[in-house]
């Protein structure tokens, strides 16, 4: 006899409602105490199936309560992960002609977006490792427009009612399934599950997230039942849509690259070398009338221009060479035989 823990492992949950597919409907009798039909009465109620509607019935087990939906002339997908469920199920289906049973992961199931008029869950959602990505699923193959519907057990908002349902899943329901059940450990699995989850509005905010609009919620049998239920969006998305915030967000980050700041590094140096041209330019011009100043009147240019740039001072020199070598010509103080300290008058001349 196998129990699945409260990790969910989907080969452990699936092994597990195998032993007890074929009693499973019989034990839920028993164990509910006969309201087992009644939540199945107000699920079909709360999805109100239309003939010619495509319904998805997620853990649909043996498919009792998608032959309830089917009964108006509505196509009904039961989908169950339990080969041995779809198996008792395609048994006792067998003639009805608007069931048709598929074996699925409720977190990836096998059809297309916006396929279904509505989708529904009964007292599955509680056993799936990740409940959230499973009613992210749902939404994804819901029509715009279409339904979802979700029957499972809760917590009762009253103390009393409360503390007694709470004695009642530690105490009567083991004796029951002992007597109603092929494998009676497994419905200990089941009393663990109910008091780990969560009450009506946390799921009631599962649904909202998921993209579900319109979300409300019913108790049945005191809350120890709750029925939600919500629309999505008549002028939702489709789902392909969904990655083309991603593309838009992809340019941006290609922006981001300094892509504007290196042109504004290459301008400065662009305006500074203009600068460093034009300076080089100005002393070139401005040396050429200095080396012609120089040659009109030898000393004071000269010795002006070496103040503002050391490059005129190197031109001077050649001019003050120039003027030295015309000057030792004249050799006329030297025969009237004084020596060489005549060069100073010469400068008076």
């Amino acid at each position: 006899m196998s129990k699945a823990d409260l990790d969910k492992k989907p080969a452990q949950v699936a092994a597990m409602f195998d032993e007890v597919s074929t009693h499973y409907d019989r034990t839920n009798t028993v164990l509910s105490v006969g309201n087992a039909s009644l939540w199945r009465v107000a699920t079909t109620r709360a999805v109100g199936p239309r003939a010619g509607e495509r319904i998805l019935d997620v853990a649909a087990g043996t498919g009792t309560s998608s032959a309830s939906l089917a009964r108006n002339g509505a196509s009904v997908v039961a989908a169950d992960f339990s080969e041995g469920m779809i198996e008792v199920g395609r048994r006792r289906q067998a003639d009805n002609p608007y069931v048709t049973f598929v074996q699925a992961d409720a977190m990836k199931l096998p059809f297309d977006d916006d396929s279904f008029d509505a989708v529904t869950i009964s007292f599955g959602l509680r056993n799936i490792v990740d409940p959230r990505a499973a009613l992210a699923e749902f939404y994804r193959v819901t029509k715009p427009g279409g339904r979802v519907v979700i029957c499972e057990f809760s917590h009762p908002p009253i103390g009393l009612i409360r503390a007694g349902y709470g004695a009642y899943l530690k105490y009567g329901m083991p004796l029951l399934a002992k007597v109603a059940s092929s494998n009676p450990a497994a419905y200990e699995y089941l009393m663990d599950s109910i008091q780990a989850w969560p009450a009506q509005p946390e799921l009631a905010g599962w649904l909202r997230e998921a993209g579900y609009e319109s979300v409300a919620w019913r108790n049945l049998t005191a809350g120890i039942v709750a029925l939600h239920r919500g629309r999505k969006p008549v002028d939702a998305a489709p789902a392909q849509a969904a990655p083309e915030p991603v593309a838009a967000v992809k340019p941006a980050a290609a922006v981001k690259p300094a892509a504007a700041e290196k042109p504004a590094a290459a301008k400065k140096p662009a305006a500074a070398k203009p600068a460093a041209t034009a300076a080089a330019k100005k002393p070139a011009t401005s040396a050429k009338p200095a080396a012609t100043a120089a040659a009109k009147k030898p000393a004071t240019p000269a010795a002006k221009k070496p103040a503002t740039t050391a490059k005129p001072a190197t031109a001077a020199k050649p001019v003050a060479k120039k003027p030295a070598a015309k000057k030792p010509a004249p050799a006329k103080p030297a025969a009237d035989g004084t020596s060489s300290t005549p060069s100073v008058p010469s400068e008076g001349e």
